[in-house]
């Protein structure tokens, strides 16, 4: 059992690992790459794959013991991954469009996971040098380039006006029911796990997502969201689990406010 000072520990060396992973990401933005496609038809780059190496080995080094799943790395089947108290989440390159068309909205995504729950996350946005991460009976954090860390929390829920994060302009039925419940709202168009992020920090406060994602897509977000006081949720109100049979998660929300009832926008 990883008690709270290691944790701690681990945390920040992941952070370190975020950091030059990202490194190694924009050493290819704005370059020549090969781009691939794979068996579910998304993209895969050469950025990609360079930083999960990267990542794989670095945290082999750092736990041994503590097996991995990863968005570019072959996966175990369920028989073996259900005996794992502990995984890694990695999603190396998360936002690998936005990447492509050379659009600053993408990050670097690693969580630690016990017992389906995520305890550790950390999150490296490489161009704009943003750092957010946190660990379970802790703090959530952002740290911009060379400052301090900061402390982040999820906005008072007395805000006015609902912000809510999308990652397109273009939205389907579901979307637009949720938008038709909505009295006053503002909607911010972001990329990849910045859109959590955003939640963490207290500048939006909703992100409906009704779009297919996979578990590494959301562990990281789900630790440092939670850990500011903000949460992510299935429509029914309840926490997004991990190292589950079927790797893909149900449609979700982050959400900054956890005492409100938001059945009533889905239903």
């Amino acid at each position: 059992m990883i008690d709270l000072h290691e944790l701690k520990q681990l945390m920040y060396e992941v952070n370190s690992i975020s950091h030059q992973a990202g490194e190694i990401i924009l050493e290819y933005y704005n370059a020549t790459y090969d781009i691939d496609m794979k068996d579910d038809r998304s993209p895969v780059t050469s950025a990609d794959l360079a930083a999960n190496q990267f990542i794989e080995q670095q945290l082999q080094r750092l736990t041994p013991d503590i097996p991995r799943i990863s968005e570019e790395s072959h996966q175990k089947p369920y028989e073996e991954r259900k005996h794992w108290p502990y995984v890694w989440l990695i999603d190396p390159l998360d936002g690998t469009r936005q990447f492509i068309k050379n659009k600053p909205d993408y990050s670097v995504n690693i969580a630690l996971i016990y017992k389906q729950r995520p305890i550790l996350g950390s999150i490296y946005l490489p161009v704009d040098q943003h750092l957010y991460y946190a660990c379970q009976h802790g703090h959530a954090y952002k740290k911009v380039a060379h400052e301090d860390s900061q402390i982040i929390n999820v906005s008072d829920p007395a805000y006015k006006t609902l912000r809510i994060c999308s990652n397109q302009k273009n939205h389907g039925a579901a979307m637009k029911h949720f938008f038709s419940k909505c009295d006053n709202y503002e909607l911010i168009t972001r990329g990849s796990s910045i859109k959590s992020c955003l939640i963490a920090e207290g500048s939006a406060d909703i992100y409906p997502r009704f779009g297919p994602t996979c578990e590494w897509d959301t562990a990281a977000a789900q630790c440092i969201v939670e850990q500011a006081g903000g949460a992510i949720i299935t429509l029914k109100q309840k926490p997004l689990l991990y190292n589950k049979p079927d790797l893909l998660n149900p449609a979700f929300i982050v959400v900054g406010e956890t005492t409100k009832n938001w059945t009533h926008y889905f239903n």
